[in-house]
């Protein structure tokens, strides 16, 4: 039977897809759903890791899939941020971290087939964190373009400078979650080295 904590895991990854399609709609009200969609799929990783802790469900599946499902939850939104012209996302950060991500996904792969688990280390729970803050703050900024044409009178005019204001933030984040990202990737090749040389070599006779 399939533990509590690998279904949450599962649900995030649901709930990626569904937050992808309501970021692309091209409605206010969409946008908004897409960010409490995200707060609450953000706060199933910590759910899920809480709770196969404190129940001793630890699962080889779920050291696999869940760091995966964060991946998906992180490419999803930042992808989708890039569709949004008013947000200017760069895609070329976007582009670094997914290839981060398959780099590191491949890696556990390689270490599946040689019956290990490669479970998230520290550097790749600190960019994960400093991934969700990014997406989070980006939310935020794009909430406040869609007051600043939802409102009217004052309220509107003040919607307009906080984004004006915060208009250059969503590149800047982008831009050093790629360059955080690749520091964890440093990290993960550097403990593994000796495990990834082994896997493109020939054994010896």
């Amino acid at each position: 039977m399939m533990t509590l904590a690998n279904k949450i895991t599962l649900i995030r990854a649901a709930l990626s897809i569904v937050m992808f399609v309501f970021i692309l709609m091209p409605f206010s009200w969409s946008r908004f759903v897409a960010t409490a969609i995200f707060i609450l799929a953000a706060s199933t990783d910590w759910v899920d890791g809480k709770i196969a802790r404190n129940t001793h469900t630890i699962t080889p599946f779920g050291a696999i899939v869940d760091p995966f499902v964060d991946k998906i939850l992180v490419m999803a939104a930042f992808f989708a941020f890039v569709g949004i012209k008013e947000l200017d996302v760069p895609i070329w950060a976007v582009f670094f971290i997914l290839l981060r991500e398959l780099m590191v996904s491949t890696l556990r792969a390689i270490a599946a087939l040689e019956g290990k688990v490669m479970a998230a280390e520290r550097w790749g729970k600190f960019k994960t964190v400093i991934q969700m803050v990014a997406i989070g703050t980006i939310f935020f900024v794009l909430d406040v373009y869609h007051l600043s044409h939802l409102l009217h009178g004052n309220a509107q005019n003040i919607f307009r400078i906080i984004f004006i204001t915060l208009s250059k933030i969503p590149y800047t984040l982008t831009a050093i979650a790629a360059v955080i990202t690749w520091l964890s990737a440093i990290a993960y090749l550097r403990n593994n080295w000796d495990m990834l040389k082994k896997s493109w070599s020939l054994p010896c006779n």
